[in-house]
């Protein structure tokens, strides 16, 4: 049995809460970024013994476009898939539904299904500091309970029943474009790191707002602190969704 942990996770959030799932299994794990511009997913096969995690952010209540783009190439092969959508405390809508049926028809045998909160990429007073303590606790005992469910019954594994809506909402997302600020030393790690592309390498300061999918990644890898998004904008937004966020949703498993 191998172990593969997938996550698309421009920000991080999302790869900490995969981490928290594989790490209670106490066995290797082979991790895979997809937010890696020239990681596409078609290169990676896996056998009917293995295990996948696959972990994606929700933006807007879906799975990002390229996320969905990059696990639609994997070759499943039915091995075993538990699926986790990370959210920052709002709502995760269809982003589950969806990621259950892009693992599907790529293959997978889908066995558990995590919906779990992370602090928003963008409006960092949602969600702050989670995954926390309680966070950690609640997702290693759901990560115990899918591994019972697995060894328990290998050959009678039967599939969650995921909250979600066919068809799925529409893409919703708010576009926010970074900017370089004066702190720029013209380093290119944006650029090298940005999973879209959308910087250019010979003009740091320019970003394809067409391309940009506003993940973040870019202003939390700068070592300089030199990318920021509109502040105003960023304000905005926080009150549109101040009532949304003001309660503490909790994570779910579906198994």
């Amino acid at each position: 049995m191998n172990i593969s942990q997938i996550t698309f996770s421009p920000a991080g959030g999302t790869n900490q809460v995969a981490e928290i799932i594989t790490k209670s299994w106490q066995m290797p794990v082979k991790k895979i970024d997809l937010s890696l511009a020239d990681t596409d997913g078609s290169s990676l096969n896996f056998g009917k013994e293995d295990i996948a995690v696959i972990a994606v952010p929700s933006y807007g209540g879906r799975v990002p476009s390229l996320a969905a783009q990059r696990i639609a190439r994997i070759h499943g092969n039915q091995a075993l898939c538990v699926i986790v959508c990370v959210y920052g405390n709002r709502a995760y809508e269809d982003t589950l539904i969806e990621l259950n049926d892009l693992a599907e028809k790529s293959g997978f045998k889908v066995v558990a299904a995590i919906a779990a909160i992370a602090e928003h990429s963008i409006m960092h007073q949602y969600a702050a500091g989670r995954p926390d303590t309680k966070d950690e606790n609640e997702l290693t005992g759901f990560s115990k309970r899918i591994l019972e469910k697995i060894n328990n019954s290998p050959t009678e594994l039967t599939a969650p029943k995921i909250p979600g809506n066919r068809p799925y909402k529409e893409t919703g997302i708010i576009s926010l474009t970074p900017k370089t600020n004066r702190n720029c030393i013209g380093c290119g790690l944006c650029a090298g790191q940005c999973p879209a592309k959308a910087i250019s390498t010979e003009n740091l300061k320019f970003t394809d707002s067409k391309k940009c999918i506003s993940c973040m990644r870019c202003v939390v890898k700068c070592p300089q602190s030199a990318r920021k998004v509109n502040s105003i904008k960023v304000s905005a937004a926080a009150i549109a969704m101040k009532k949304a966020c003001a309660a503490r949703k909790e994570n779910e498993l579906y198994i």
